[in-house]
């Protein structure tokens, strides 16, 4: 046993005394060439080829990193022996990861491929602008060599679809907001968020199933149509105008389609945006599957229609509504009201311009109670290309508030009530939140609810028949004076010459006797 201890210690030293000579004798520059070599020679006679994904990439996170991070989570929980476990912030459910150091074995097309995370402590840092963190990630794709078209093509484009898709499914959805304007924050982002949690959905929405099946379908095509646009050459992108009397569901359809695409929300307040260049900013700044939204478009900056501005501008104040500006109508500069101004050119340039395209897969959505004050290049094709009437509720509708409220089917209500809904219906000219308001308030008795509203329903038609009544009367008494007026102007043009200014005097008279009646009546 001496014997052999007495080898070990002599072989060592003949070790270190090989090593020193070594690295006396070749230089480092000439050991690092040599490994150089042999390493080429290695890979030269390997068949696979080897990928490294870091998680930093300079001073940017790598987006590739965390996309095969989400990617590999629906498979790390079926095969992997260890997980790593996590839930974002704004996440509604939790993420499976690899462990440090581990690896799966994944397959594509017949293609198998080994992926294994690999984490390193970092060595001490340099200065940096941005502190970073305290391990060194990332991921080691190995593949054969033979497959290395596909794996760099095709495989790594369906990771970065999957990872969307996962993304969507676990992130809720988003609502942000400028409440500053166009200014940034710390973080370099000018839009605000909160989780949107609005329970809205088409199945809900009180609307006529025929309109809401069409909307849903011209949804589900510009969700699917990245091909179509490419091959057309627009950019992918749609607008929905939303008008009709307030109450009607626009914000709810709102809700709806964000709900039914998985998109996230933009809502744009234009009062707190100064200059385009801040609306061009916060078009940036918006993220691919979102909604853009501008509420009553008609009341934050005016749009009317330029043939009735006797000042053809196409710069526009914008003030707040309610606040004596423009608001819904109004003329002032801004100069006088300090207000912020943004050109029409501006608008129409973030819809439809060349600005519009810095992203894809974006819905652009407008709101208003009057349509005819918008300015018709705000409305034509390609800025608004589907405009949808959020009118009164429709019978139909009314189903779907008794289902909504009630739980109530067709087959449970009297048909002899439901007739007299459905007479009283189209009469009482009845928004969707004005039944909902009645369903809520007997919700508790649901007989009393049916009956209740039919009576809201009797009282609403009531109203609105004398009113379109005396609305008649006058308009027919109108026409009457305007009739005989035209009646007096034919005749004075058809008379002769020189009994033009007896008949002219007759027709002052009786417009004279005309006036001191109606003084005598007051």
């Amino acid at each position: 046993m001496k014997e052999v201890w007495t080898t070990l210690a002599s072989m060592m030293g003949v070790w270190a005394f090989s090593q020193s000579l070594l690295q006396v004798v070749f230089p480092p520059e000439i050991r690092f060439a040599i490994l150089k070599i042999i390493h080429r020679i290695c890979n030269w006679f390997s068949a696979y080829c080897y990928y490294d994904i870091t998680e930093i990439d300079g001073v940017n996170t790598n987006e590739l990193y965390n996309a095969v991070q989400l990617y590999l989570s629906s498979y790390a929980c079926v095969t992997g022996n260890r997980l790593s476990l996590t839930r974002g912030l704004n996440s509604s459910n939790i993420t499976f990861g690899l462990s440090n150091n581990d690896s799966l074995i994944d397959a594509f097309n017949g293609i198998k491929v080994h992926w294994e995370h690999v984490v390193t402590p970092r060595n001490s840092q340099t200065f940096s602008w941005r502190p970073l963190p305290e391990e060194k990630r990332g991921f080691l794709l190995r593949a054969k060599k033979k497959d290395k078209s596909v794996v760099l093509g095709a495989y790594l484009d369906f990771v970065m679809e999957k990872a969307n898709e996962i993304r969507r499914k676990n992130q809720d959805r988003l609502l942000y907001t400028n409440s500053r304007g166009g200014s940034l924050d710390s973080r370099g982002h000018p839009w605000e968020s909160v989780p949107f949690k609005h329970p809205s959905t088409f199945e809900t929405l009180a609307m006529d199933p025929q309109k809401k099946a069409e909307i849903m379908a011209d949804l589900l095509d510009f969700a699917n149509g990245e091909s179509f646009y490419q091959r057309t050459g627009r950019a992918w992108k749609r607008g929905y105008l939303l008008f009709g009397p307030p109450g009607t569901g626009k914000s709810s359809m709102i809700a709806a389609m964000a709900n039914f695409l998985g998109y996230d929300i933009y809502d744009l307040e234009l009062t707190e945006v100064h200059t385009n260049s801040e609306l061009r900013k916060l078009l940036m700044k918006t993220s691919s599957k979102s909604i853009i939204v501008i509420e009553d478009i008609d009341c934050s900056i005016n749009l009317t229609n330029r043939k009735n501005n006797s000042s053809n501008s196409s710069s526009y104040n914008v003030s707040p509504p309610g606040s004596g500006g423009v608001g819904c109508g109004g003329g002032s500069n801004s100069e006088d009201g300090g207000g912020n101004t943004i050109t029409l050119s501006g608008l129409l340039n973030f819809t439809d311009g060349l600005w519009s395209c810095c992203g894809s897969e974006r819905i652009f959505v407008f709101t208003t109670n009057h349509i005819e004050k918008l300015d018709p290049a705000l409305l034509r094709s390609g800025r608004m290309d589907m405009h949808i009437h959020m009118s009164y509720s429709s019978f139909a509708a009314l189903k779907i508030l008794l289902k909504n409220y009630l739980g109530y089917s067709e087959d449970d209500v009297e048909k002899e009530l439901l007739d007299q809904l459905e007479q009283v219906m189209w009469r009482a000219e009845m928004t969707p939140a004005d039944i909902s308001e009645v369903l809520i308030k007997n919700r508790r008795n649901k007989d009393k609810a049916v009956w209740e509203l039919l009576e809201a329903l009797k009282t609403r038609a009531e109203r609105n028949d004398k009113k379109s009544n005396n609305n008649a009367g006058k308009s027919k008494e109108n026409n009457t004076i305007e009739d005989e007026e035209q009646v007096k102007r034919a005749l004075l043009v058809e008379s002769p010459k020189e009994g033009g200014d007896e008949l002219q005097e007759k027709c002052d008279k009786e417009k004279g006797h005309e006036v001191n009646d109606d003084e005598k009546v007051l």
